[in-house]
């Protein structure tokens, strides 16, 4: 199971929530992992934006950061940027396509979106109405089905077609949650757009630097908390069911399984 799924590296657990404490709302234990991870997440925030810059690369990025949360949000031990390149490491093949395949998807819907803008004019409205609609249903469906493709590269064994096939899946399965967690980024985003607005030039670099400190990780971190719990459901769980006897002490150690 170690290899097959690849979630049992981790020497020590990391500092966190006590386990014997009372369970608290998903988005609060969030904020204090966050916390907790807020300097730990700075340099491996900055590695992430230079690795997005070529772009095509962004996918390398996706899978560092997506496992330095993933551990983060288990309450596991992470070693932050160490972790991050040998995650890129073990998984840059189907990491660097999905990126590239990410690329290209968003470049297709933002040229339907200018086709159909094109044709508004055109047609009063009714073949822009009809076209965009579609186009950002299918936009909406990928960016949700984004949310389950890095952690299950990383994590699984798989085909990458299955990924995202799986990922398709989990974007309807779990479409409220996913929902939230997109309300909520884009709430971010517009609460940073308005500052950068209306603040002064010298607050605009604050901010931005801010932005560019705190985001990736907070997003990816936040994903985290919707995407994995919905995984182990659906993929992890079944698999334990048919091999209960396989890897107790480490599905203890994950938190997969009651002590």
């Amino acid at each position: 199971m170690a290899g097959f799924f690849g979630l049992f590296n981790y020497e020590k657990e990391g500092p966190g929530i006590d386990k014997d404490a009372p369970k608290k709302k998903t988005f609060i234990v969030f904020l204090e992992m966050f916390k907790i991870n807020f300097w730990k997440f700075i340099p491996i925030n900055l590695v992430f934006i230079l690795l997005n810059l070529p772009v095509l690369t962004g996918g390398l990025a996706s899978a560092g950061m997506t496992h330095v949360v993933r551990n983060t949000a288990r309450d596991k031990h992470s070693f932050g940027m160490s972790d991050f390149f040998e995650t890129i490491k073990k998984n840059w093949k189907q990491s660097l396509i999905a990126g590239i395949v990410n690329v290209l998807i968003l470049a297709l819907a933002f040229y339907a979106a200018r086709f159909y803008g094109a044709a508004y004019g055109n047609t009063h409205g009714t073949v822009w109405l009809i076209g965009f609609s579609v186009t950002l249903s299918l936009l909406m469906v990928f960016t949700f089905a984004k949310f389950y493709i890095w952690t299950m590269i990383i994590t699984f064994d798989l085909p990458l077609f299955t990924i995202y096939k799986n990922g398709i899946r989990f974007a309807f399965i779990n479409l409220l949650r996913n929902a939230l967690v997109g309300i909520l980024m884009l709430l971010t985003y517009a609460f940073y757009g308005v500052l950068i607005y209306i603040l002064p030039g010298p607050f605009k670099i604050i901010i931005i630097l801010l932005m560019v400190c705190t985001l990736p990780a907070y997003r990816y971190l936040m994903i985290q908390f919707v995407a994995f719990p919905a995984i182990k459901k659906y993929m992890i769980d079944p698999y334990y069911e048919e091999h209960p006897d396989m890897d107790i002490e480490k599905r203890k150690s994950l938190g997969l399984l009651d002590e």
